[in-house]
């Protein structure tokens, strides 16, 4: 019987050979050490929620490491936890004990090693890194020839390209982040029409406060949230839960929902439909979702297994933040042209998020300074790929940095002009630990300049868009 495994949203499939559900490091290590029973390339699953085609392994093995779940120890600044444990369950396991993590994103349901070496983020907050990675203090991985290797401070350049290795080094088994006490989180929204938002965007910076956006670009509105720290989490009373239970049902169900909805209406009733629901979306949060007196890790949305039919996906570009005040703009302008010219637009708001600069990771997408990303979403129909494909080519001549592992419909030369000779030292580092190319699967093939005799394009599979 043929396997096939996709992502979250459906998206996707790839044929493995082999399928091992691995419950510990030693069974890693089996597979590693058995190439004939288990053919490259060999791939590590979490949960599924990179919306590129990362994972695929047509014709090898698929390490499923989500029953790698247990808290190996928390300490007072540190938390170590097994790679396959859910980012929102550590967050809850740390809440407990009066801690967090740096970064509360709210992809909740992303596993812990692909926070540790893949590219994730959330909005920075005032003062820290958003890129989960940055506050990984080690990871241990077992490597093609099944050593058990840990990856610390110790060694600041390899943990740095650690950090970007999408999984290539070896399959990462444990994870440990540096973790801080739990704080008391503000969150606010307030709404701008885009021209006001980019004309206003140093003094919004100046403000100290983390920036996410929501982008409504048929309608000329962007939705901001702040959120800041106002202190430790040890006031008397109860945090209020219902703001983000609010707030991410909301984006999580709602808004897909509505959207869905929507696509079945007739071509001329959809836009009027998509741009009523998004001015109640806007005013209503501006004016609902507020509060002085939250936890981060309440910001964290656990998604179900599988999508189910509110499915939607994203695709990620940074751009650096002076570009991104032009560039916002010419996005709003950008959709509007292509709906007119194909009768296809994204039916979600796009989201936004700041990161300050950040060399933490060797691929990072803010490594020359502040960024400002463009995130188009949208629930999985016929023309999402295609309109990618100008959407990538848009962002690159601007200056922007994709997030290899999310953003769909990449080119060599997209991702040549974003990381430049920064790919190369990735490449030296892979080589030492994956000579023989037994991690390395047609999607990193193509994309990354590997030093390998494998043609590119071999096994076409891997990429494929049909479901």
């Amino acid at each position: 019987m043929t396997l096939e495994l996709r992502h979250w949203d459906g998206e996707w499939p790839t044929h493995p050979q082999e399928l091992v559900r691995a419950r510990s490091v030693e069974d890693v290590v089996a597979v590693m050490k058995d190439a004939d029973r288990y053919p490259a390339p060999v791939r590590p699953h979490g949960s599924g929620h990179s919306p590129a085609n990362c994972r695929g392994a047509d014709g090898g093995t698929v390490i499923d490491m989500l029953a790698m779940n247990r808290v190996v120890d928390i300490g007072g600044e540190t938390a170590t936890f097994e790679a396959g444990m859910l980012y929102i369950d550590t967050a809850k396991e740390l809440e407990r004990r009066g801690l967090q993590h740096y970064v509360n994103t709210e992809i909740g349901s992303l596993t812990v090693g692909s926070a540790a070496c893949c590219q994730t983020k959330d909005a920075a907050m005032p003062g820290e890194h958003g890129q989960l990675s940055a506050y990984v203090t080690g990871m241990k991985i077992v490597t093609p020839t099944g050593d058990v290797v840990e990856i610390t401070e110790d060694e600041p350049e390899l943990l740095q390209a650690a950090r970007s290795s999408f999984g290539l080094f070896g399959v990462v088994v444990e994870v440990t982040f540096r973790v801080q006490p739990l704080q008391q989180l503000a969150v606010e929204h307030k709404t701008f029409k885009t021209g006001d938002l980019v004309e206003r965007l140093s003094e919004l910076v100046a403000r100290d406060r983390s920036l996410m956006m929501y982008f409504f670009p048929f309608i000329d509105r962007v939705l901001v949230e702040f959120r800041h720290y106002t202190g430790m989490a040890t006031s008397p009373g109860r945090p209020n839960r219902a703001s983000w239970r609010l707030r991410n049902y909301t984006w999580r169900t709602i808004t897909p929902a509505a959207a869905q909805i929507a696509e079945r209406l007739p071509r001329r009733m959809r836009g009027p439909a998509i741009d009523g629901f998004d001015h109640v979306l806007h005013v209503m949060t501006d004016r609902v979702i507020a509060s002085t007196k939250t936890v981060p890790p309440d910001q964290m949305i656990r998604y179900p297994h599988q999508a189910g039919w509110t499915a939607f996906t994203s695709s990620i570009w940074a751009l650096p933040e002076e570009t991104f005040r032009t560039a916002l703009p010419e996005y709003r302008d950008f959709v509007k042209r292509y709906d007119s010219a194909h009768g296809w637009r994204p039916n979600l708001p796009a989201v936004g998020y700041r990161q300050e600069q950040d060399q933490s990771s060797l691929l990072s997408y803010s490594w020359d300074g502040p960024v400002l990303t463009i995130d188009p979403v949208s629930t999985l129909r016929p023309g999402w790929y295609e309109f990618l494909e100008e959407f990538n080519q848009f962002c690159s001549e601007r200056g922007g940095s994709p997030l290899i592992n999310q953003t769909p419909g990449l080119t060599r030369e997209h991702v040549e002009r974003a990381f430049g000779d920064r790919l190369q030292t990735l490449e030296e580092h892979r080589r030492r630990f994956d000579p023989d190319d037994r991690l390395l699967s047609t999607y990193f093939r193509d994309l990354l300049p590997v030093t390998s005799s494998a043609p590119r394009g071999q096994g076409a599979k891997a990429t494929s868009r049909e479901k």
